[in-house]
């Protein structure tokens, strides 16, 4: 595999965006999480400017709640600094199904997908690089957090590569590797995920997809915010300034 070229300019980039945001609803209203205002300026500009830097050309954003909104928002941007195209579901899919509603237009060898309400301040080029180099169909970032209550831990070998997920535990605050919310799939992979049958990228295919080959991309120190409760959605106005 070559690894001449490290951006993002020939992947196509899926962002996950069509959930109800319900633990953040009652601060943002009808407004939709991923245009959730820090700093006073969207969510999405922050996330688009992080796609920017690496190059992006291609993003396209898998819509589902409060759609029109957002469709409306890119319509009337002044700031075209990335090519977004939106994908609508008609009902919840889970992030599985999202990502197969909108795989028509994911046509590059290689597909970056991403969450639409996290963000990592890390090195994409570095990650698309170390994928590469990897020879794996599948590469996920995973960093550190110094309280796991909140996310999901990710058990990492040796050898750099996956091999478990395990759930959610509120009574587990130690620091563990977790979940950083970027995936690079390699062609083979991807149509593995488009033939799978469950709603939920990392529970349904992912979690279940551990006989094949998922390398972790880990970089403990990299700065990352969630803005899927209350609490963080304020901190993300200190992490954006």
């Amino acid at each position: 595999m070559l690894i001449d070229s490290n951006n993002l300019k020939d992947i196509d980039v899926a962002i996950l965006a069509g959930g109800l945001g319900t633990r953040v609803q009652e601060i943002l209203g009808d407004t939709p999480k991923i245009l959730a205002p820090i700093g006073g300026v969207p969510f999405l500009d922050y996330i688009l400017s992080g796609l920017a830097r690496a190059k992006a050309a291609h993003v396209v954003l898998c819509l589902g709640h409060l759609a029109e909104k957002v469709k409306t928002y890119i319509d009337c941007s002044k700031t075209k600094i990335v090519k977004v195209t939106a994908v609508v579901e008609k009902s919840p899919l889970g992030t599985a199904g999202a990502i197969r509603l909108a795989a028509p237009l994911l046509l590059s060898e290689t597909i970056m997908i991403m969450n639409g309400d996290t963000w990592l301040d890390i090195d994409l080029e570095k990650f698309v690089f170390e994928h590469k180099k990897s020879g794996a169909g599948i590469s996920m970032i995973c960093t550190e957090a110094k309280d796991c209550s909140q996310f999901g831990r990710v058990e990492v070998n040796s050898d750099g590569n996956v091999t478990r997920f395990v759930e959610k535990d509120t009574m587990f605050n130690g620091s563990a590797l977790i979940n950083g919310g970027f995936y690079l799939f390699e062609r083979s992979a991807f149509d593995r995920l488009i033939m799978s049958t469950g709603p939920s990228l990392e529970h349904d295919f992912l979690a279940t997809d551990l006989g094949t080959t998922i390398h972790a991309f880990v970089d403990r120190q990299a700065p990352f915010i969630d803005i899927g409760t209350p609490e963080n959605l304020e901190a993300a106005n200190d992490f954006f300034s």
